[in-house]
């Protein structure tokens, strides 16, 4: 992709995602319900009055309340988001009930439950497990409670209003077509010897990432192209539970030992970021020379890893564009406008979902400073 034309999708993806200013009123179904224990499990929402709170549609500038429940925070993105949704629903005059459920199904059920009680009257779920919290949202749904999903969709229930995420397709196959620039920029001629990485198969995400990127190499491996030495090409055999790099690390340290002892690895389809750094990693402890590897999210030490030539791509899905179509979407439920138009749906099981799709960018060393020009702290990364 050229360097051009990735500044102007991500121009257009900034523009968008800035309008549908201000907020309104909620649908209410009368008094909504007080707030009393806020001070105990809102994690992130403001301190002042939590002693004897309002209720909750005279919390905040006529905002209402807004929970948002998250699946973890232990990778960036999901560390930014909280900071941001808390930042961007704050300024916007939402009180805000942001909690992380630390990958556990059970305890993301209990957190959104906590957050019907304590008078959300919209909730943003970035699911531990997209099919296993049909009941809970069902609950949300029955109570009135608008329900937006954050990043990943929500699956099996009547339950959710809409998705927003960055195209999810399209991410596997930016990350295919980055490896194979790669490869063609740093390995010499083909064929390529190349393993293949998913994700998390509860994460929904997950197997379209996949199956993006195996569109685009499939007709490769066909023709002899690209080379999987291990064989190993459907997702159930590619994936990394719970994104856990290391288990993405022993996976590959056993695949480097049992296919690669005479031979180069020369590129390997990675996921996101810390799996990428971990591939990375077992290579150099198996004395590989360091191949072409994808990623995703920009990561910071990522992005500071492809401008020194240590990992060759990532695919930035800005938080801060992703919580402020979130945000948009909000202000227009709560303004009594439902939910934007959209060409976009996606079928969850039950119903056909409305979908607000962002589009994801590659970034390699060339365009780093063209996609990020306009952050400073991925900017100061980029050390000459």
């Amino acid at each position: 992709m050229k360097s051009k034309k990735v500044l102007s999708v991500l121009m257009t993806a900034v523009l968008a995602v800035s309008m549908l200013a201000g907020c309104g009123g909620g649908r209410g179904t009368g008094d909504a319900a007080p707030t009393a224990d806020t001070a105990a499990t809102v994690e992130t929402a403001a301190a002042a009055g939590a002693e004897n709170p309002a209720p909750a549609q005279d919390s905040s500038a006529g905002g209402g309340v807004v929970g948002v429940a998250l699946p973890w925070l232990g990778t960036q993105n999901w560390a930014e988001a909280e900071v941001m949704f808390k930042e961007q629903l704050e300024a916007a005059g939402y009180e805000a009930i942001i909690q992380a459920a630390d990958q556990k199904v059970p305890q993301q059920q209990q957190q959104i439950e906590s957050m019907i009680e304590n008078g959300a009257k919209v909730i943003v779920v970035g699911p531990v497990d997209g099919s296993q919290l049909g009941s809970v949202l069902e609950k949300a749904k029955d109570a009135g409670v608008y329900v937006i999903g954050y990043d990943r969709l929500l699956e099996n229930t009547t339950g959710v209003d809409g998705i927003v995420q960055f195209g999810s397709i399209q991410t596997g196959e930016l990350q295919a077509q980055a490896l194979l620039q790669g490869l063609k920029e740093l390995k010499g001629d083909a064929p390529y010897n190349i393993e293949l990485f998913g994700g998390g198969p509860a994460d929904p995400n997950a197997p379209n990432f996949f199956t993006g990127a195996m569109s685009v190499l499939q007709p490769l491996i066909d023709d002899g192209t690209l080379v999987v030495v291990s064989g190993q090409t459907d997702f159930t055999q590619c994936a990394t539970v719970d994104w856990d790099n290391s288990k993405a690390q022993s996976r590959m340290d056993a695949l480097l030992a049992g296919n690669y002892s005479d031979i180069e690895i020369d590129g390997v389809l990675s996921p996101n970021d810390g799996i990428a750094r971990a591939i990375i990693t077992s290579c150099e402890n198996s004395g590989q020379p360091i191949p072409v590897v994808s990623g995703l999210d920009a990561e910071n030490e990522s992005v500071e890893w492809v401008w020194s030539g240590r990992q060759y791509s990532t695919v930035a899905k800005p938080t801060n564009a992703l919580v402020a179509e979130t945000v948009s979407i909000i202000d227009s439920l709560l303004a009594g406008n439902g939910m934007p138009e959209t060409d976009v749906t996606a079928n969850n099981g039950v119903i056909d979902v409305p979908v607000y799709e962002l589009p994801p960018v590659v970034v390699t060393k060339e365009n780093a400073k063209e996609v990020f020009a306009d952050d400073p702290d991925r900017m100061a990364l980029l050390k000459d």
